[in-house]
């Protein structure tokens, strides 16, 4: 016999033919004693990764989240890789895995009246600018509006509060990085509206004001704004639907506290930073600027996706003394009701015999208003011969007064014309 070691044959069987022998093969042959198995360790914790962008304040670590979901994206690249190539070890073809893909661009979400929201958005944001305040008392964020070619910006008097006693304003333009320096024009803290102006710039884009006064319950609206002030430049959207009107809002800040009346209730998301964005309808008009959210509720507990915005009727009525470097200082005067702008669907739903004026939606129990005999449901139509439009009226007149002031109010009640004689008192400190 020849001791020569026989060639060895090239396998040419299946993967599935050579795993059923190797299986056959260990039924039948004894188990060779094996060395004790390392104990299996403990399986690491699940790591969740999330898709959000860290605060400026906050410093990145060693491994950014970015390249965290890259390396992801590689594991199951490489899975989904080798399982194809198997699956497909049998098949003649020996294609890998096929990724399907389209071209077409994602569909654009539009508002009841069919207005695209993407375009709307595009047209508007150019008019939309985020501040940047610092001052004594720190730095502040927010929005404002470009309401004038040559510069003037609408925003919240809270958002600029720390530069009236010295400090500067800055502002940048949607699209851009580019900080510009501001001046402070005028304030009005009552109802949280001020005034700036860009420095030394022309030929701006504006935003158009909308009717607020005609605005009903369930009416769609974009809100825009530097929500957390995240990157200045590019301000967040967000949509929702107007859900109440004429409410009375108790709003505090690091600086003040203010009672603000007539405000405008939306879900749209607001977040800080949105204060002094504007509020639109559905055509990209103003309706209203964004100044609040609900925070903690008196029981405690916390008002979810709730956010106020001043209506466009109450800023209107404010920029003549704005515009003329006016300082409106709260003197303190009150009067003790809730009210709402008399809108064309208030008018149907109660039968009102006015078009126009303030409904008294509550009177607070043991204030100059409850004194004077005023009652929800009145329509105040004048306030010593100042014919009253709205809430933003009222609102106005009262601010020029001191408590003990003595005014005299013309109401509509039912189907009478009264006139009250109303002593105004202290605002409560909240």
């Amino acid at each position: 016999m020849s001791d020569e070691t026989p060639s060895q044959q090239p396998d040419e069987r299946t993967l599935a033919e050579i795993l059923r022998d190797v299986v056959e093969k260990s039924a039948t042959e004894p188990v060779l004693a094996q060395a004790p198995a390392a104990p299996t360790p403990a399986p690491a914790p699940a790591r969740v990764i999330v898709d959000e962008v860290p605060l400026a304040s906050q410093k990145a670590g060693p491994k950014s989240i970015l390249s965290s979901r890259i390396g992801l994206l590689l594991v199951a690249g490489l899975i989904g890789g080798l399982a194809g190539h198997y699956a497909s070890a049998s098949s003649s073809s020996g294609n890998g895995l096929t990724i399907q893909s389209v071209t077409n661009s994602p569909g654009a979400a539009t508002l009841p009246n069919g207005q695209s929201i993407p375009k709307l958005v595009q047209r508007l944001l150019p008019s939309v600018v985020s501040i940047d305040v610092t001052g004594a008392a720190g730095e502040d964020q927010g929005t404002g509006m470009i309401i004038s070619s040559t510069g003037l910006v609408i925003t919240n008097n809270h958002v600029i509060a720390s530069a009236t006693s010295g400090g500067s304003i800055t502002v940048t333009r949607s699209g851009t990085t580019k900080k510009l320096p501001a001046t402070l024009i005028g304030t009005n803290p009552i109802n949280d509206v001020a005034l700036i102006r860009i420095n030394n710039i022309s030929g701006l884009p504006t935003v158009a004001f909308g009717n607020s006064q005609q605005l009903s319950v369930g009416d769609a609206v974009v809100a825009i704004g530097n929500a957390l002030g995240l990157a200045a430049g590019t301000p967040t959207v967000t949509t929702g639907i107007v859900s109440a009107l004429g409410r009375t809002v108790t709003a505090s800040s690091s600086a003040s506290t203010e009672t603000l009346n007539d405000m405008i209730q939306t879900d749209a998301a607001i977040n800080p930073g949105n204060s002094g964005g504007p509020l639109l309808d559905s055509s990209g008009n103003v309706i209203g600027m964004n100044t609040a959210v609900a925070g903690t509720l008196p029981d405690g507990s916390s008002a979810q996706n709730i956010g106020f915005a001043i209506p466009a009727a109450t800023i209107q009525s404010l920029l003549k003394s704005l515009l003329a470097g006016q300082t409106v200082v709260n003197h303190g005067a009150y009067m003790g009701i809730e009210m709402e702008s008399l809108t064309p669907s208030l008018q149907q739903q109660y039968g009102f015999s006015v078009a126009s004026g303030a409904v008294i939606m509550s009177v607070i129990s043991g204030t100059p208003a409850a004194s004077a005999g005023l009652l929800q449901g009145d329509i105040i139509v004048g306030i010593n011969g100042t014919t009253i439009g709205g809430g933003a009226d009222v609102q106005q007149v009262i601010s020029s007064h001191h408590p003990g002031d003595v005014i005299t109010i013309s109401i509509v009640r039912g189907t009478k014309h009264l006139n009250i004689k109303l002593t105004l008192g202290t605002k409560p400190i909240n």
